[in-house]
């Protein structure tokens, strides 16, 4: 029986294949500090004590809303404000100290702190935009 070319061999066992979770056009990091453990993940957006404050806050204002429904929503209108407000800070200090890292060094120096610059803007660029999405229902 004679095949086409290119056609495969139904007999001929193949490798199982792996499917690709990354665009070819991706970047990919070299790895060049395998002995190395990764730096921590960056700072939290809002301390945890910060974020228990603004829940009690929230849920005073979720209580007392019978009872006074414009005070609650004032309320709550200024935990939002104080929250983001500590996220425009916490950001802002954030993208400082990434730009002290890696801007007006030696370029042939430095290739370890970008590599790391890169790593942590990805990490809290990608926790923003987990954050934009929609709040599943």
């Amino acid at each position: 029986m004679h095949r086409p070319t290119g056609s495969p061999n139904p007999s001929t066992p193949r490798a199982p294949q792996t499917p690709r979770t990354e665009s070819a056009d991706a970047p990919r990091e070299r790895d060049t500090t395998a002995d190395r453990p990764d730096p921590p993940p960056g700072p939290e957006l809002v301390p945890q004590g910060e974020r228990d404050k603004l829940t009690l806050r929230l849920q005073q204002a979720l209580n007392n809303f019978v009872d006074s429904p414009h005070k609650a929503v004032e309320e709550a209108d200024a935990v939002f404000d104080d929250i983001a407000t500590q996220f425009t800070n916490t950001l802002t200090e954030r993208r400082r100290v990434l730009r002290a890292s890696w801007q007006d060094q030696d370029t042939d120096a430095q290739t370890e702190e970008l590599r790391l610059a890169l790593r942590q803007y990805r990490e809290i660029t990608e926790r923003l935009l987990h954050m934009s999405a929609p709040a599943s229902q």
